[in-house]
């Protein structure tokens, strides 16, 4: 097999050409900076299209997380002083297996990351460890959620727990916009949600990011929050902290020519998800397991080898070894022979308790156990569900420009590791 001529990308953004035009009239018009009708139509298709009353279009999804920890924590402890954060060293129940940008913004606000388990079945937060995790600590108000590679578990129960415990519920759906979870849309269960226009998700600004709230005075403080807290009053006046958080109305257009395509993208996407899932059915491979009463936007296509054909393999935490053995392999070989062919893949998020920032943090799993991690993933072996599905998975080339026939050939690539 001869390699790519032009790199299969993981994803990429996928343009129509209507994006321009709406770019053209914020220059034409030289609304170029925070304020414009680009902005203004982007927050009332988000909040229409995830079923929320009101959005706020910031400049990335993390800043939308940012402030929604900010929001929670006022909510529940008031307005902290100056020098402490919202949350002022009170737990914090987070997803396992996400990225650093969903939990990061518990720690700007002075919260502390307790993380929990990951389902096997979802690969979404698990509802028995949250309950576990209550059970531990029946203080803890706040979880923020995460829904991985647009393939949503059954957040509608961990919603239930939450609403059990008088706790708050954020839902990062940064990568599930589009997915519903029983024919809700994916950003519509959470107090307050967050979701991502990044150059690689399902529909771009090629930054950007908004945050979805059912609640007027939520959205007004975040508005006001984003713009540097400014008071209304004649001269630059200021009663908090603020941040520089708002949507360019330049980015805005591209977000807003994007949005109309975003069921279209889902659909390819879905094209994508389902040829993998034909061409290895005869692998011991699992591709993003799909739950009852969801329905996926398929954002990243991905895979976890069986156990007993997993050849030896071991990570520290920045290289990988693997020794091939017939028959079996590895999620390092898999992305290492993919590249070699001019494709990308990645491995699948590395769970938040196995990181070094965060490896001392509490960690709960659905038995209930609590531990610190210390340098349990150094040492080697499989402890837990979020260690087990990043040690056996990887993501695939799930660029929705990618011809049948180059990802018929991703395909014999990944079968040719079996060998």
């Amino acid at each position: 097999m001869e390699r790519f001529s032009k790199k299969i990308w993981l994803a990429t953004p996928t343009m129509h050409g209507e994006e321009l035009e709406y770019m053209k009239e914020a220059y034409e018009t030289n609304w170029m900076s925070t304020v414009g009708a680009n902005i203004n139509e982007v927050e009332r298709i988000a909040a229409q299209k995830a079923e929320k009353k009101y959005a706020v279009g910031l400049s990335s999804c993390t800043a939308a997380l940012h402030l929604t920890v900010k929001a929670a924590g006022e909510r529940l402890y008031g307005r902290p002083a100056i020098s402490h954060g919202a949350l002022e060293n009170r737990r914090v129940f987070c997803s396992d297996m996400t990225f650093a940008a969903t939990l990061n913004p518990v720690v700007y606000e002075g919260g502390i990351p307790v993380f929990i388990d990951t389902e096997e079945d979802s690969w979404n937060m698990d509802p028995v460890a949250l309950e576990k995790a209550f059970e531990l600590y029946p203080d803890v108000k706040l979880v923020v959620y995460a829904e991985l590679y647009g393939f949503p578990g059954r957040i509608d129960k961990i919603k239930e727990i939450c609403e059990k415990h008088g706790a708050l519920l954020i839902e990062d759906a940064a990568e599930a916009m589009g997915a519903t979870v029983v024919g809700r849309q994916c950003g519509s269960f959470g107090d307050y949600s967050a979701i991502s226009y990044n150059g690689n998700k399902i529909i771009t600004g090629s930054a950007g990011g908004c945050l979805l709230t059912d609640d007027k005075e939520v959205a007004n403080k975040a508005s006001k929050w984003s713009t540097q807290a400014r008071e209304n009053a004649p001269w630059y006046q200021h009663e908090e902290v603020g941040y520089n958080y708002r949507m360019s109305n330049v980015v805005a257009g591209v977000i807003r020519g994007q949005y109309k395509y975003l069921e279209e993208h889902i659909e390819r996407k879905k094209m994508l998800y389902e040829r993998y899932r034909e061409g290895f059915k005869d692998l011991p491979v699992k591709m993003n397991p799909i739950v009852d009463e969801t329905e996926p936007n398929y954002w990243l296509s991905a895979m976890i080898i069986d156990k007993d054909y997993m050849c030896r393999q071991v990570r520290d935490d920045s290289n990988a070894l693997y020794v091939k053995e017939k028959g079996k392999t590895c999620p390092t070989e898999i992305l290492e022979k993919l590249a070699s062919y001019n494709a990308e893949g990645r491995p699948l998020w590395k769970p938040m308790h196995m990181q070094p920032m965060y490896r001392m943090h509490e960690f709960v799993t659905k038995s209930g156990s609590l531990r610190a991690k210390t340098n349990a993933y150094i040492k080697g072996g499989i402890f837990d569900v979020s260690m087990d599905i990043f040690e056996r998975g990887l993501c695939l080339p799930s660029d929705i420009k990618m011809t049948a026939d180059e990802q018929n050939a991703i395909i014999e690539i990944v079968r040719s590791c079996f060998d």
